[in-house]
């Protein structure tokens, strides 16, 4: 969300950048959210001075009833200035309810309006003018034929689809055996790794209140990805990203305690709507799975670095567990309307013969800090918005394609990481059982 201020005195700026994204749609919204605006302060101008104005004008009916024992035209003229209070407060009553009108749809208004872009980013109309910029290690086809990932996973009895099916429905599986640790595997490792990078470990709510929801995303991404728990304001998470950016909301941080780095372990819950093709079937696209994530807030001045360190930690990451991947910088239009800036890190899939997404870095700047009434103290006593940004660490169950592709063997085995041998009871190999 932006602020107002920078929207009354930068308009052509803030429909220019609706452009950039595509939304031609919402232009409308930056007139009418300034003529909205505009009568928002008159009324709350004159409001005020109502107030003001009742208070002399109240003092005046009493002086005037006390000199009017010794002169009878002073209660007449207590009276018309009574009759001009209860005006001014008719008046008021009116206002008052005009500034909550007025109010609430600046809010909506404010809500919808789309962050603005970082001038670095790509301009264009959805991902497919998303850019690649680099490559990290080299990616390869085996010789022999791989399977789809549940085919593979079936070979280690790893994974029961119809089952799931019928007690959960479609969008949903069991993980079993050797696929289930390994999956744990990746989760346990993650989790140190970012350790290791100064991060400090949580396990976040996984579910979370309406408010933290429009604090944390838009509405259009609260519709297509959140379950709402019926009668109650709540909902479960769809990131853990959101509980993490929610604990610090109507908080006041201190400087010193900045950067906040933090790393959790959740499950996540989508409704991922729509038809999706042929290779999102399986654990591609699913309503569940578990995930390691990465949230930093920091001052201003700090979220580019911030940025550039985050998403080389998901390429370290993959790259130890020797997984080729690339950085693929999103377009204007692939941008969520709360993002500034954001890049993929895409897996090489010796299937696909293609790289497909396994973790997404963005940055926010002041967005979410501003909806969540987040601030920090700075060394002068002065508050500000710090800047808010996530990463995915590792969501193993999209993860676990592109780690059984890249380590089958020919002989239907698959080949462990040296990384994950401690988490693996120092096992190198898996053995398929059919």
């Amino acid at each position: 969300m932006l602020d107002i201020k920078f929207i009354r005195e930068n308009p052509d700026a803030v429909r220019e950048n609706i452009k950039k994204k595509f939304q031609d749609a919402k232009l409308p919204l930056v007139d009418e959210l300034l003529d909205l605006d505009a009568k928002n302060r008159a009324a709350i101008t004159e409001a005020s001075d109502l107030r003001a104005s009742r208070n002399s004008l109240s003092k005046q009916i009493g002086m005037l009833m006390g000199q009017a024992k010794k002169d009878p035209t002073k209660l007449q003229e207590a009276e018309a200035i009574k009759a001009q209070v209860k005006a001014n407060a008719e008046r008021l009553a009116e206002l008052e309810k005009l500034e909550e009108e007025y109010s609430q749809r600046i809010r909506v208004i404010m809500l919808t309006i789309p962050n603005i872009i970082d001038s670095s980013v790509p301009i264009g109309p959805d991902d497919s003018a998303n850019v690649e910029v680099e490559r990290f290690g080299e990616p390869a086809v085996p010789d022999f034929e791989i399977p789809y990932h549940t085919e593979i996973m079936e070979r280690f009895d790893g994974v029961d689809m119809d089952a799931a099916g019928r007690v959960s429905g479609n969008g949903f599986y069991y993980l079993m055996g050797d696929i289930a640790r390994l999956h744990s595997a990746v989760l346990a490792y993650a989790r140190d790794f970012m350790i290791d990078k100064g991060f400090t470990y949580c396990i976040p709510p996984f579910m979370i209140h309406g408010n933290v929801v429009e604090g944390v995303m838009s509405q259009t991404d609260m519709d297509a990805m959140m379950y709402k728990i019926e009668g109650e304001d709540l909902y479960l998470i769809g990131t853990s990203e959101h509980s993490m950016i929610g604990k610090f909301i109507d908080q006041i941080i201190p400087e010193e305690k900045l950067p906040q780095t933090l790393t959790s372990y959740s499950p996540c819950f989508r409704k991922e709507k729509g038809a999706h093709g042929i290779e999102e079937r399986g654990v591609y696209r699913i309503h569940q799975f578990e995930k390691q994530e990465m949230i930093v807030v920091c001052r201003p001045e700090d979220s580019m670095d911030w940025y550039e360190k985050m998403w080389r930690f998901s390429v370290a990451l993959f790259r130890s567990l020797e997984i080729p991947v690339r950085q693929l910088e999103c377009c204007s239009g692939d941008l969520a309307d709360l993002k500034v800036k954001s890049c993929d890190i895409e897996a090489w899939s010796p299937r696909q013969k293609k790289y497909f997404e396994v973790c997404s870095c963005s940055n926010l700047g002041d967005a979410q800090a501003r909806r969540l009434r987040m601030r920090v103290k700075g060394q002068d006593g002065k508050t500000y918005l710090p800047h808010t940004l996530n990463n995915t660490v590792v969501a193993p169950p999209r993860m676990l394609i592109a780690f059984l592709e890249n380590h089958l063997q020919a002989d239907g085995s698959v080949t462990i990481p040296a990384v994950l041998h401690p988490y693996m009871d120092g096992r190198q190999v898996l053995i398929p059982k059919n």
